[in-house]
Parts: C-alpha cells; structure tokens; sequence
C-alpha cells in the first residue's frame, strides 16, 4: 500500500484527534453536565439549575462538548434539550469515574467526606436488590427527578422523588424492605431518602448504582 504522507505525520494527526477528547474532559463542569446528560435529555436551563451555573456558561461548554460530537441538541419550541451524542459515551464514563477511584485516593476521600452525613445508612448492591425484587421481598425507589425517571429507569421501581418522600410513606406499612437509588455512586439524594426511611422506622437500604450502571450490569449477564 503506498503512503500519500509518511506514517509519522498520520499517527500524529490521529493522535491529536484522540486529544480533542481529553481536552474537551479537562474541565470539571464539562463532565459534570455529561453525568447530568447520562440520565437523561435536559434543557440548558435545567442543566444550569443543576450545576448552579449561569445558562450562558452551561452554554459555553455544551458548545465544547458539541464541537466534540459528545453530545447532540434538540428544540422543543423555544427550549434546546441536550442529550448524549451515543451511548458508548455512558460506559466511557463509568471506566472513567472507575479508574479515578482507583488511581486517585482523593476521589474516595471527598466521596466519603460528603456521605459522611449518612454513615449509618446500609447497602445492597444492585444484584442483591434485583434478587429481592425478583423474589418480591423489597421496594425499589427512584428519588431522582421524575423527568430523568421518565427517561430511563430500572424495571420495577418507584418513581418517588426525594420532596415526594414524605407524602409516600404516609401510606407504607412499616414491615417492608426499601432500596433507594439516584443517579449513581456519587450522589446522595438515595443516602438522603434512606436517613429519612430509617427515622421513620422503615427498614431501608441505599444502593449505590444508578440507570447507567444497571444498563452496564445487564450488557453483562
């Protein structure tokens, strides 16, 4: 096969492209909105209610994720609504919140750090909640926003988002097992729901996987 340009100077140009996806996942923000975005669709709007960003910022980076081909875009009237360009970008996602556990010591200490508010709260894994489920001794809650429920969410649970708590345990009885999940490992709306379970009386359980991780559970099994 003969070379229009030498190979040194294709890997080089190859290598660059790899690189606009390491430049474009440099930024904290960027990949906050990608985790955001694996849940589901999300106006600019909501995505900067999420981040506590200004809509121009949120903006800014979509724009950077886009020129990536990261993510994609939609209108609904006057609304844009964002989405994951292709679902390999989830798994992408979770190999790299895994290597970072693994790699960096400082994940697991500011994630520790910020459930240390719910140090009590027990766990299940998402196989053990499947089992019970399956054998129809326990309750699985969603406490994400019910828009993100809506989107996607694990068979057979609840949509019970965290400000509807209350209202829904007004009528549970007491003698049921409760798992609560959100939106994965680094999110504590389920710690949350499950202190407020537990004070009440209920005996619940946090699980730790979200969407994004059972899909990746159920490619494997």
């Amino acid at each position: 096969m003969e070379y229009t340009r030498p190979i040194r100077a294709c890997k080089d140009d190859l290598y660059r492209q790899f690189a606009r996806i390491g430049k474009c996942l440099s930024s904290d923000k960027r990949l906050e909105l990608l985790h955001l975005l694996s849940q589901g669709p999300k106006s600019v709007e909501k995505l900067a209610q999420n981040t506590e960003m200004s809509v121009a910022n949120v903006s800014r980076h979509l724009q950077v994720l886009l020129d990536a081909n990261l993510v994609r875009f939609s209108k609904k009237g006057t609304y844009v609504f964002y989405s994951l360009a292709t679902p390999d970008i989830e798994g992408f996602l979770t190999s790299l919140w895994r290597i970072s556990e693994m790699q960096l010591g400082d994940v697991m200490r500011i994630k520790s750090e910020f459930m240390s508010a719910s140090a009590d709260t027990h766990t299940l894994s998402l196989r053990d909640v499947l089992s019970k489920m399956e054998a129809g001794s326990i309750i699985l809650l969603d406490v994400r926003p019910t828009d993100e429920y809506e989107a996607a969410h694990i068979p057979g649970a609840i949509s019970v988002p965290l400000e509807d708590l209350d209202r829904y345990l007004r009528n549970l009885p007491k003698d049921v097992e409760i798992a609560a999940y959100c939106r994965g490992p680094y999110c504590v709306s389920s710690a949350e729901a499950v202190a407020v379970m537990q004070q009440q009386g209920y005996t619940a359980f946090r699980m730790e996987e979200g969407v994004v991780e059972w899909r990746e559970y159920q490619s494997h099994n």
